[in-house]
């Protein structure tokens, strides 16, 4: 074609450069320039940051938060609830161990209602659950052992460590440092999450790195079984272990059955069906409770494990309160009392050096803190999700500090955000359409506060909460994480591997990059994820997993780019908006070609006529 018209041009040079040019398709990496590079908000100094965030989220939307309370508020006030209640008297039994008993399950809980109801009222990011989590429980192990060997009280340790904890977060906040955990981009954020569900999938089926699990009630030797045989001769472990397993998937299925109603024809009207979707964890709790104590209650299972007081866990042996009774005084009827709530600062053994070394550990707990905490709020504050009401990273972080000093000072654990409740809690606040795409978000304080107010208020009926069959509350961690499977983009490309490429579901870079492109990510990504959960998992390193998490972002910025274009980091790990204004540019491209060699083969369709007319005109004249 392009001869045929340089032919018809008087330029044999210039014609068909002219025509190139314009008929020329843009390749996908001139759609939009700089696609796929990471850039760093502006730095807000100063405290400028802190003050921004309180008029954003607090100033901005507090009143609007705390009134709109509806059914959908009740509803998922019992599911947070139930999320919190049992891995903080399991991580309170852990602690016990960990700690000697400095701090225990009634610590635990303590720390968990006073901490969500304040930060309910004040915090700048209601949807997301603080709590107890494994690595700052493993490094308050370190700091519990460090302690030890410097001969001096752990709880005055750690309540120094505490002091410079909240120092570091001030500078943070006052500086602006949270900044640098906004750099992390999907690539991050879905390694964290699916690290942070495969703990949960892991711990309610049976994880392969301890005793936790639904499949380790098979196991005759598990601790369960040994209280249980001890309570009854003629406990029988299979009988027990068949019924754990069947209560904790039962569970976990009747979840799934009862919020299947909320797109279905049954049921007379929406009303109905919105209810059972919003309370499915709820029943499917009290329907398998039921069940075992109505219809199996002679076959024993293992239950949670409750205190039976409300006082500090640590007993002590005499009025100096240095020994633990009645471990460290076999013999001796009862305890002389409790430690005291309040720490005392100045029982240092005679080494007043102690505060001012309090000061490096506190570096990593302050890392660990970050880090823990900048990687949950970044996820849930993706964009896809829909927030409206605004981030305060600078401000929370500064909440947090001050929230464990106050924790140190109390000889309470620390809290941080928790991941796969506040996944939870955000996805059961939101409306979404059928394929699961975010459409608003009900943002509300009332629930947060709500569920932490009951947990607080568990310490008054700490017997009811015996009732509940640890296998029902595995079925809820297993509903935790199966449900946010979906959401997770590096789950659903993990799965392109064993799918037809005809059959992958239509988006962005399933239409536009090559399936090779695709899969090579996702390895990669893999690749990075194994690293982060060995870590995790081995104990003698556990401690600096959010370090190898942060790692990620580096790798996503400076390694990445070395694999792939830019426009291709942008389909696969960009924000929603950047990728519609690709795709946009790429459609808008395409039909500016389209229409422009239309043109071309107009002119070109009229240029032919006019010289055939030409020559016919000439034979006619020779004739």
């Amino acid at each position: 074609m392009s001869k045929d018209i340089k032919n018809n041009n008087g330029d044999g040079n210039d014609g068909p450069k002219k025509v190139d040019n314009m008929l020329r398709l843009p390749s996908n990496a001139e759609l939009i320039e700089g696609a796929g590079k990471v850039t760093m908000d502006e730095p807000q100094m100063w405290g400028r940051g802190i003050v921004n965030d309180i008029k954003r989220t607090v100033g901005t939307h507090w009143v609007e938060e705390m009134t709109n309370f509806n059914q959908k508020t009740i509803a998922v006030t019992f599911l947070v609830f139930i999320s919190v209640i049992a891995p903080t008297l399991t991580f309170g039994a852990v602690y016990g161990k960990a700690t000697e008993n400095n701090i225990g399950a009634i610590e635990t809980i303590i720390a968990t209602a006073w901490v969500g109801v304040v930060y309910s009222l004040i915090g700048g990011m209601p949807t997301c659950i603080v709590g107890s989590t494994g690595p700052v429980l493993a490094f308050s192990t370190v700091i519990y052992n460090m302690s030890k060997s410097l001969d001096v009280p752990f709880l005055t340790f750690n309540a120094w460590v505490s002091v410079w904890l909240f120092a570091y977060t001030l500078i943070a906040g006052f500086f602006d440092l949270t900044r640098y955990v906004r750099l992390a981009t999907r690539f991050t954020d879905e390694i964290f999450a699916l690290l942070i569900v495969s703990i949960f999938v892991m711990d309610a089926i049976g994880d392969p790195f301890s005793d936790v699990g639904l499949l380790h009630y098979m196991n005759p030797d598990h601790a369960s079984h040994t209280e249980l045989e001890e309570e009854d001769p003629n406990y029988a472990y299979i009988s027990s272990g068949f019924l754990s397993v069947i209560l904790g998937l039962g569970t976990t299925s009747l979840i799934f059955f009862f919020r299947g109603f909320r797109h279905s024809p049954f049921f007379c009207n929406d009303g109905i069906r919105t209810s059972i979707h919003d309370f499915s964890v709820t029943l499917s709790v009290v329907v398998w409770t039921l069940v075992r104590e109505l219809i199996f209650e002679h076959v024993e299972t293992e239950s949670l494990s409750v205190p039976d007081e409300i006082e500090p866990t640590f007993a002590c042996c005499d009025s100096s309160c240095n020994t633990f009774f009645p471990d460290d005084c076999e013999g001796q009827a009862e305890a002389a009392g409790t430690r005291s709530w309040l720490v005392d600062f100045g029982d240092l053994n005679g080494k007043n050096w102690i505060p001012i070394m309090a000061a490096a550990p506190a570096i990593l707990a302050f890392v660990l803190c970050y880090l823990d905490n900048g990687i949950t709020w970044h996820l849930i504050n993706h964009k896809s999700h829909n927030l409206k009401h605004g981030e305060a990273y600078n401000y929370d972080l500064c909440l947090n500090g001050f929230f464990n000093f106050v924790n140190g000072l109390l000889g309470l654990p620390w809290l941080v955000a928790t991941t796969v409740p506040c996944i939870i809690h955000l996805n059961a606040l939101a409306d979404k359409d059928r394929d699961g795409n975010f459409l608003e978000v009900q943002e509300t304080r009332l629930t947060m506060f709500f569920s932490h107010l009951m947990v607080g208020l568990s310490l008054l009926v700490l017997n009811v909460l015996k009732l509940l069959p640890l296998p029902v509350l595995y079925g809820v961690f297993l509903f935790m994480g199966l449900s946010s499977l979906p959401n997770i983009q590096f789950w659903n490309r993990f799965l392109l591997f064993f799918q037809q490429p005809s059959k992958y579901a239509k988006n962005c870079y399933t239409e536009h990059m090559e399936k090779r492109r695709i899969h090579m990510y996702t390895i990669l990504q893999i690749g990075f994820f194994a690293l982060v959960f060995l870590v995790q998992n081995l104990k003698a390193i556990a401690i600096i997993f959010p370090l190898m998490t942060l790692l990620c972002i580096p790798a996503r910025l400076y390694l990445l780019p070395y694999f792939f274009e830019g426009w291709e980091l942008l389909l696969l790990d960009g924000e929603d908006e950047s990728i519609e204004q690709w795709a946009e540019a790429k459609e808008q491209s395409v039909r500016r070609y389209e229409e422009s060699k239309h043109l071309s083969s107009m002119e070109e369709s009229s240029s032919d006529h006019d010289g055939g007319d030409s020559v016919d005109n000439s034979q006619d004249y020779h004739a």
